[in-house]
C-alpha cells in the first residue's frame, strides 16, 4: 500500500473518532436536493455515481467504549473549578508543596468520577435503547421478495413493508396501502404528542402497486429536500415511468411517513426509504436546546471570582511577607529547615514563585470544589417534587407536572414578567359553535337549528328543515345562500372521522355507513379545535360530514347525500391565516371555499354584505367569541385550467416551492364572494382569574400575547381579570407609520402621567408593534413599563418572541416566564428565561420545547409562589453556607503562617483537608437544600406578597454575600485565636505534663469549625425532618468516630504517624471540652441573639408568617403512594 493511501486511512480513521456524527453518516450536501431511486434501480448507463447516504442506525449516545475518558474528562475539565484544582493538582506534583497532593487529588478524583459514573450510566441506557431500535426487524422488498433484516440495515431506495400498529423504521415516502385510494391513517405521538389520526396519500400511480411483484416492477424516482429537522416541511416530486411516459407527481409532508409515527387503521403499507438514520427528522430533532443559565449560576460564577481574587491576594501577601521576614538582620535561618547549595543558588524570581504557588496550593480549599456536584445533586432531586405534587395533577387529562429542566428551579421563585398566550392557555381550547352571520343576518344555534336573531327556536309552520327563516319574499335566497354557508363550514377542513363500528370494514368503503348508520357515532378528529366544533354545528342543524374515500368528500343535507370531489387543499399557514379548499360539486363546477381571520379574508371579498359581516363580526369579537369569516368563488372551466396549472407547477417546484406556493395561494385566493362568519366561544379554564390575581399580588406582570383579534382579546382580558373594569384601557392600534406610531406613544406617555393615580392597561396590535419596535423601542418600555397590564393581540409567534427578548434585555434584566401551549408559542418559550407548556389540545410541541409542562394555567399559582419560594431560598443558602465554612476551614490556615514564620506548615492533617467538604459538612446542607421550608405552603399561597421578599436575587445580592464571608471571617478568627488562647499557652493541660504540638492544635481548630459549621446551618434550619436530624447529628458523630478510628491505629501505607492518638489524647483532657464549648458558644451565641432580637424587633413579612404558622409545620399524610416520599417532605 502507497504511503499517500495509508495517510489517507489514518486521517479517515482519526476524523471519525472525532466527528459528532456516526459512521456511514455523510457531511451536509452540496446539492440542495436528492435523487432516490425506488428499489434502488440506478440507470443503467456509466456515467451515473450513486449518492451516498447515512445508514438506517439510530444513535443517541454521546460516547464510545475508546473515546469515553478523553472526551468526558476534557467536557469535565472545561468547568472552571474542575480545571483550577487539577492545575492545583498539577502545581503539588511539580513543585514541594506543604500538602501532599492528596489533598488536591482526591476530592477532584471523586467529584470526576460520580459525574462519570453518571453520565456513564446514562450513556450505556443510551446505547441499550439504540441497539433495541436498530435491531428490531422489518421488511423490506429485494430481489423481488419480501425479506426480513435488521432496521438498521435499511437503506435508502428501499421499499419497506409496515404493518399495522407498527412504528416506521425510517422516514418513507408512501407509495401505496392495503386500501384503494392508497391512503393510511397515522399517529405521530411519539414526535409532537399529538393523538388524533392524521391521513396519508399516496400518489395514484404508485398507490395500485399492492403486490411485491408489482412495487419490483415499478420505475420511479424520488427527488426530493436535503434532510432537515422541521417536522412539517416536506418539498419533493416522484417521476413515475410508465410505458415509456414519465409522470411527475408533487410530494408535501402528506405522502412523507416519519419516523417514529404509527400506523393506525390501515393493515398495512409500502413505502420508499428517503430519510434514514441520523438524517431521519426524529433523528435531527434530538439537538438540545439553548442553555439557559439562572440568576443564582451567575451569581455563583460572581463569588467564585471573588474568592479567587481572596485567594490570590492570600497568596501573594504571605510570599511577600516570608520574604520580607526572612530579610531582617537578625533572620537565622532554622538548623531543621536549611537550604541546599541548590536552592541558595537558585533564582530569587523563580523562588518567589515557587513559594507563591505553595502558598497557593495551601489555601486553595477556599474554593469549594463539591460547590458544583451539590447543586447538581440539589437540582436533580429536588425536581422530582414537582411532578409528586398531587396538586399540580389534573386528574381529568391524567396528567402531571413535568420538569424538562432542572436547571432553573431556582428561577421559578425570581420571576417579575410572565407572558402568556390566551387561547388554550388561558382558555379551555374547547370550542363551542354560538353564532354566525349569514348573508348581512346574525343567526345563533338553539336546539341544532339556526335560528336568526330575535327569533325563537320554533319552526314557522311545522318546516322541516332545521332551518328557521323569515318568511318574506327573500326566503328562497335566504335559503340557499344558508345551505351554501353551511355546506361550505362543512367542506373546509381537514377533519377526519372515527366510526365506533368494528373495523370489518377497515380498508372498505368509508361511505357504506350512511345508509344504516347514525351520524351520532361518528366521532371528528382536527388538528384545530375550530374546525371540530364547526363540523360538529353544521352536522347538529343537518349539515353532515360523513367521510372522505381518497379525493371524494361526502355531506349529508339533511338526509340528502351529495359528493365533492377534492381537487386541491391550500393549507392553513400562519402567514396567511386561512385555508381553501377547491372543489367539483355535483353538477361539475369548480368552486374554491375559504376560511380564515377576518383580517385576512374580508380585504380579498368583493361581493356580499360586507359592512354588515364586518359589524357582526365586531359583535361577536365583543363577546369574547373566536370569529372566523367564510367566502367562496367560482371558477369558470378556463379559470380552473389556469388554478390547476399554477398549483402544479407550484408543488412540483424543488427550489422555493413555499414562495411559489403563496404566489398561487394569493393569486386563487381572490375576488372572493362573502358568505359568512362564525362565532365560538372558548371558556375560561377553571379558576384563571384568581391565579392571574394572585400572581398580580407577589408583584409579577402579566402581559398576555395572542393572535386574536383585539376586540376578542380584551374582551377575554376583561372576564379573566387581566384587565379591570376601572383600569383605563389604552390603545396602540392600526398604525400606519413610524410618525404616526410616535405621536401616539408620546400621547399615552402624557396621559399615564396625567393619571398616575389610576391603573392603566395597554393594548397593542401586531403592526402598530412592528412600528414600535423598530425605531422606538425606548418610549414604547416606557409605556409598558407604567401599565399594570398590556395585551398584544393579532401577534405572529417571531412576534411573541421578540417582546419576550425586549424586556429580558431591558436595563433592569428582569426575569421573564412564558407559558403557552401551541406551536406558535414555542419560539417565546424558548426566548424567556423558563418557559413552561400547558400539556393543551394543540400538540405537543410547547411541552416538548419547554422547560417545565403543566396541565391547566392554574397550576402557575403553587408551581412559583411555593415550588419557586422553597428552590430559591434553599439553592441560596446552600451557596452562601458553602462559601461560608470554606471561609472558616482556611481562615485559620493563613493565620497560622503567622506563627510559623510562614513556612507553608499546614495546620490540619491532610486526611482531614481532604475529607472536610466530602464527607464531614457535605450532608447536612444537601438535605437543607432539599427539603428546608421557610413558611408553610398554605400561608405562601395565602399571603402572595412573601414572593416579593426574594425577588430580584436578594438572597444572593452582595450585601448578603458580604454578611456570609464577614461571618465565615469572624468565625474563623474566634476558631484560631480561642483555640491559641485556651490551651496553646499552657503546658500542663495533659496529665503526663506533655505539652499540645501543632497538630494536637490544628485538631482542636478543626473540632471547633466541624461543629460550629454544622450548628450554624442547624440555626438556619426551620423545617425539621428526621433526614435533617439524622444528617445533622449523624455528620457531627461521624467525624468524632471516624478521628478516634484514624487516629487510633497505625496506618502502614503513611509516611508519617502524625496523628496516631492524637484524638484521643484531645478529647481525654477536660480543658480541651471546655474549650471547644466555649468557643462553639462564642460564635453563634450573638447569631442566636441577633435571630431573636430581629424577630421581635423587626420582623420580616417572612418572620411574621412563621410566627402566625409554627403550629403548622407538620406534613399531612400523601394522598397517593407514588407522592409519598414528595408528600411526606415538602408538598402539603
Amino acid at each position: 500500500m502507497s504511503t499517500s493511501k495509508v495517510l489517507k486511512r489514518l486521517w479517515f480513521v482519526f476524523s471519525s473518532l472525532l466527528s459528532p456524527f456516526p459512521q456511514g453518516f455523510d457531511p451536509p450536501h452540496q446539492s440542495d436536493t436528492r435523487t432516490v431511486y425506488v428499489a434502488n434501480r440506478f440507470p443503467e448507463h456509466g456515467h451515473y455515481i450513486p449518492q451516498r447516504f447515512a445508514d438506517n442506525r439510530i444513535i443517541s449516545s454521546k460516547y464510545t467504549i475508546w473515546n469515553f475518558v478523553p472526551k468526558n474528562l476534557f467536557e469535565q475539565f472545561r468547568r472552571i473549578a474542575n480545571f483550577y484544582f487539577l492545575i492545583i493538582f498539577l502545581v503539588q506534583l511539580m513543585i514541594d508543596t506543604p500538602t501532599s497532593p492528596v489533598t488536591s487529588g482526591l476530592p477532584l478524583l471523586f467529584v470526576i468520577t460520580v459525574t462519570a459514573i453518571k453520565q456513564g450510566y446514562e450513556d450505556w441506557l443510551r446505547h441499550k435503547a439504540d441497539n433495541e431500535v436498530n435491531g428490531a426487524p422489518v421488511f423490506v422488498v429485494r430481489s423481488g421478495s419480501l425479506v426480513q433484516t435488521r432496521s438498521k440495515n435499511i437503506r435508502v431506495g428501499d421499499i419497506v413493508r409496515v404493518a399495522k400498529d407498527e412504528t416506521f423504521p425510517a422516514d418513507l415516502v408512501l407509495l401505496s396501502s392495503d386500501r384503494a385510494d392508497g391512503t393510511c391513517h397515522i399517529t405521530t405521538a411519539s414526535l409532537d404528542g399529538e393523538t388524533n389520526l392524521k391521513t396519508h396519500f399516496s400518489v395514484p400511480e404508485t398507490s395500485v402497486c399492492q403486490s411485491v411483484s408489482q412495487l419490483e416492477a415499478l420505475q420511479a424516482v424520488v427527488e426530493c429536500q436535503q434532510p432537515e429537522a422541521d417536522l412539517y416541511r416536506f418539498v419533493g416530486r416522484v417521476t413515475v415511468t410508465q410505458h415509456g411516459e414519465e409522470i411527475v407527481r408533487p410530494l408535501g409532508p402528506e405522502n412523507l411517513l416519519l419516523r417514529g409515527a404509527r400506523l393506525k387503521n390501515t393493515k398495512e403499507i409500502f413505502g420508499v426509504a428517503v430519510y434514514t438514520g441520523m438524517e431521519s427528522k426524529m433523528a435531527l430533532n434530538y439537538k438540545c436546546k439553548s442553555q439557559k443559565r439562572s440568576a443564582v449560576e451567575k451569581s455563583m460564577n460572581t463569588f467564585l471570582i471573588i474568592y479567587l481574587v481572596i485567594l490570590l491576594s492570600e497568596a501573594v501577601l504571605s510570599t511577600i511577607l516570608k520574604y520580607a521576614w526572612q530579610s531582617e538582620d537578625e533572620w537565622n535561618e532554622p538548623f531543621y529547615n536549611q537550604k541546599t547549595e541548590q536552592e541558595r543558588n537558585s533564582s530569587p524570581i523563580l523562588q518567589f514563585i515557587s513559594d507563591f504557588l505553595a502558598f497557593l496550593v495551601l489555601y486553595n480549599f477556599i474554593i469549594p470544589i463539591s460547590l458544583y456536584v451539590t447543586v447538581e445533586m440539589q437540582k436533580f432531586l429536588g425536581s422530582f417534587f414537582i411532578g409528586w405534587d398531587l396538586d399540580l395533577y389534573h386528574e381529568e387529562s391524567n396528567q402531571k407536572a413535568q420538569v424538562n429542566t432542572s436547571d432553573l428551579n431556582e428561577e421559578l421563585g425570581q420571576v417579575e414578567y410572565l407572558f402568556t398566550d390566551k387561547t388554550g392557555t388561558l382558555t379551555e381550547n374547547e370550542m363551542q359553535f354560538r353564532e354566525c352571520s349569514i348573508n348581512g343576518i346574525k343567526y345563533r344555534e338553539m336546539n341544532g337549528k339556526l335560528v336568526p336573531e330575535g327569533m325563537t327556536g320554533d319552526s314557522p309552520g311545522g318546516s322541516s328543515p332545521q332551518l328557521v327563516i323569515h318568511t318574506n319574499s327573500c326566503c328562497t335566497k335566504l335559503m340557499s345562500e344558508e345551505l351554501l354557508f353551511l355546506k361550505a363550514v362543512s367542506l373546509c377542513h381537514t377533519v377526519q372521522i372515527s366510526y365506533n363500528q368494528s373495523e370489518s370494514w377497515l380498508g372498505g368503503d368509508p361511505f357504506s355507513h350512511t345508509n344504516s348508520f347514525s351520524f351520532s357515532h361518528m366521532e371528528y378528529y382536527a388538528a384545530s379545535p375550530d374546525e371540530k366544533a364547526l363540523v360538529e354545528a353544521t352536522r347538529r342543524i343537518g349539515v353532515a360530514f360523513t367521510g372522505c374515500s381518497g379525493d371524494t368528500m361526502e355531506i349529508n343535507t339533511f338526509g340528502k347525500t351529495e359528493k365533492y370531489k377534492l381537487l386541491h387543499v391550500l393549507e392553513f399557514d400562519p402567514n396567511r391565516r386561512r385555508m381553501s379548499v377547491i372543489l367539483e360539486t355535483p353538477s361539475g363546477g369548480k368552486m374554491l371555499f375559504t376560511k380564515g381571520a377576518e383580517s385576512a379574508v374580508l380585504p380579498f371579498t368583493t361581493t356580499g354584505e360586507i359592512e354588515k359581516t364586518r359589524l357582526h363580526v365586531d359583535e361577536f369579537a365583543l363577546k369574547g367569541l373566536r370569529t372566523l369569516v367564510v367566502a367562496c368563488r367560482h371558477f369558470s372551466p378556463k379559470e380552473y385550467i389556469d388554478v390547476d396549472k399554477r398549483l402544479m407547477s407550484a408543488r412540483t417546484a424543488l427550489q422555493r416551492r413555499e414562495e411559489k406556493l403563496q404566489q398561487a395561494f394569493a393569486h386563487i385566493e381572490n375576488h372572493l364572494h362573502l358568505l359568512g362568519a362564525t362565532g365560538v366561544e372558548d371558556k375560561l379554564q377553571d379558576k384563571v382569574p384568581e391565579t392571574i390575581e394572585v400572581l398580580r399580588r407577589a408583584g409579577i406582570k402579566i402581559w398576555v400575547l395572542t393572535g386574536d383579534k383585539h376586540e376578542t382579546a380584551v374582551s377575554v382580558s376583561l372576564s379573566c381579570g387581566h384587565f379591570h373594569r376601572t383600569m383605563n384601557i389604552l390603545e396602540l392600534l392600526q398604525q400606519r407609520s413610524d410618525n404616526e406610531c410616535a405621536e401616539q406613544l408620546r400621547r399615552l406617555a402624557r396621559r399615564i402621567k396625567e393619571d398616575h393615580v389610576i391603573q392603566h392597561g395597554l393594548v397593542v396590535d401586531g403592526a402598530s408593534l412592528s412600528l414600535a419596535l423598530r425605531e422606538h423601542e425606548k418610549l414604547f418600555m416606557e409605556v409598558c413599563k407604567n401599565c399594570s397590564a398590556v395585551l398584544c393581540c393579532r401577534m405572529a409567534p417571531l412576534q411573541k418572541a421578540k417582546v419576550v427578548r425586549l424586556l429580558k434585555t431591558s436595563p433592569e434584566k428582569p426575569i421573564t416566564l412564558a407559558v403557552g401551549d401551541g406551536a406558535n408559542d414555542v419560539s417565546m418559550i424558548q426566548e424567556a428565561h423558563v418557559g413552561i407548556g400547558i400539556m393543551g389540545k394543540e400538540g405537543r410541541q410547547a411541552v416538548r420545547n419547554s422547560d417545565y409542562a403543566i396541565a391547566r394555567f392554574k397550576f402557575l399559582a403553587k408551581l412559583l409562589l411555593v415550588h419557586g419560594h422553597f428552590y430559591y431560598i434553599r439553592i441560596a443558602t446552600l451557596v452562601q453556607y458553602f462559601f461560608y465554612k470554606n471561609v472558616c476551614f482556611i481562615t485559620p490556615q493563613f493565620l497560622y503562617q503567622f506563627f510559623c514564620l510562614f513556612s507553608q506548615q499546614t495546620l490540619y492533617d491532610s486526611v482531614y483537608l481532604t475529607l472536610y467538604n466530602i464527607c464531614f459538612t457535605s450532608l447536612p446542607i444537601l438535605v437543607y437544600s432539599l427539603f428546608e421550608q421557610l413558611v408553610h405552603p398554605d400561608i405562601l399561597q395565602a399571603k402572595p406578597s412573601l414572593y416579593r421578599d426574594i425577588s430580584k436575587n436578594s438572597l444572593l445580592s452582595f450585601r448578603t454575600f458580604l454578611y456570609w464571608t464577614m461571618l465565615g471571617f469572624t468565625h474563623a478568627f474566634v476558631f484560631f485565636f480561642g483555640s491559641y488562647l485556651l490551651m496553646g499557652e499552657d503546658t500542663s493541660l495533659m496529665s503526663n505534663g506533655q505539652m499540645f504540638g501543632n497538630w494536637t492544635f490544628g485538631t482542636l481548630v478543626f473540632t471547633v469549625m466541624v461543629i460550629t459549621v454544622t450548628l450554624k446551618l442547624a440555626l438556619e434550619t426551620q423545617f425539621w425532618t428526621w433526614m435533617n436530624h439524622f444528617v445533622t447529628w449523624g455528620s457531627i458523630a461521624f467525624y468524632f468516630i471516624f478521628s478516634l478510628f484514624y487516629g487510633g491505629i497505625i496506618w502502614p501505607f503513611l509516611h508519617t504517624q502524625d496523628m496516631y492518638f492524637v484524638f484521643v489524647q484531645l478529647l481525654s483532657c477536660g480543658s480541651a471540652w471546655f474549650a471547644i464549648v466555649i468557643i462553639v458558644i462564642t460564635c453563634l451565641f450573638p447569631e442566636v441573639m441577633k435571630k431573636v432580637l430581629y424577630r421581635h424587633l423587626c420582623p420580616t413579612s417572612t418572620q411574621k408568617s412563621q410566627v402566625t404558622t409554627s403550629s403548622q409545620i407538620l406534613c399531612p399524610e400523601p394522598r397517593a403512594s407514588w407522592a409519598k416520599l414528595g408528600r411526606r417532605f415538602e408538598i402539603r
